[in-house]
């Protein structure tokens, strides 16, 4: 019977070791078009995080039902505001969601989801989670979020063993939403990167009507994974 260490080193070592079997990518992988062994996707794509702020609090102060209703009600308007707006949602981390945006307007759809995703908590799941949901309103838990937005390459591969694993997702792009979506700001609830908002069209970046005001202040230059960024930011919303 072979000891786990010796089965351990094996595994890393046939990794490491291995070219991946690369190839590049027109639309968002799934885990099964991507072989869990070397394979990979190379991926020209805009990355979005959507993070429900102060979970933690939420955990601590409130009954593990009241705390999962709230996180469920988050995330099921989250993602249906995504697929929505054309973003294919890859992976789940408690409070949080990732989405991938590809196609000729990936910057553009990701940006204005971020806006409407803004809209549907401000006035969707905090009033109506506040409604049914005595505990929150008393104990004055405000349901906040951030979104963050990064555009650029990634590599996508399968992580984890057989019969236990998921894609993962590495690059900048990746990287930096998560970083951006775990800012807590005020009123701003959406940060997307300054390559983010040279790419997108005026629909994204203009209110809708006639006076057409920008929604994005910026650019800022932020310190984001040990390296300064350029970013935009909004406290707007958009209705889906």
């Amino acid at each position: 019977m072979v000891a786990l260490v010796d089965e351990i080193t094996d595994a890393v070592t046939k990794v490491v070791c291995s070219d991946w079997d690369s190839r590049k990518g027109t639309t968002v992988p799934t885990t099964g078009t991507v072989a869990l062994k070397n394979g990979a996707v190379e991926l020209d794509a805009v990355y979005l995080y959507a993070d429900l702020a102060d979970s933690t609090g939420l955990a601590r102060d409130f009954s593990r039902t009241t705390a999962a209703k709230v996180i469920r009600a988050y995330l099921d308007a989250t993602c249906k505001v995504i697929r929505a707006c054309g973003g294919e949602i890859r992976s789940f981390d408690g409070d949080r969601v990732m989405a991938i945006f590809m196609g000729g307007t990936k910057n553009t759809d990701a940006a204005d989801c971020a806006l409407k995703i803004h809209y549907v908590v401000e006035k969707i799941v905090r009033p109506k989670v506040e409604a049914n949901l005595s505990s929150i309103a008393s104990k004055g838990f405000q349901i906040k979020h951030c979104v963050g937005v990064d555009t650029g390459k990634a590599l996508v591969v399968r992580g984890g063993v057989r019969g236990s694993n998921d894609l993962v997702s590495i690059g900048r792009a990746p990287n930096v939403a998560a970083k951006l979506s775990d800012i807590r700001n005020g009123a701003i609830r959406s940060y997307i990167t300054a390559d983010v908002f040279n790419k997108m069209l005026d629909k994204a970046k203009f209110s809708s009507g006639t006076e057409k005001k920008l929604m994005w202040e910026g650019p800022f230059s932020r310190e984001v994974g040990g390296q300064k960024i350029d970013v935009y930011r909004s406290s707007w919303w958009r209705t889906p």
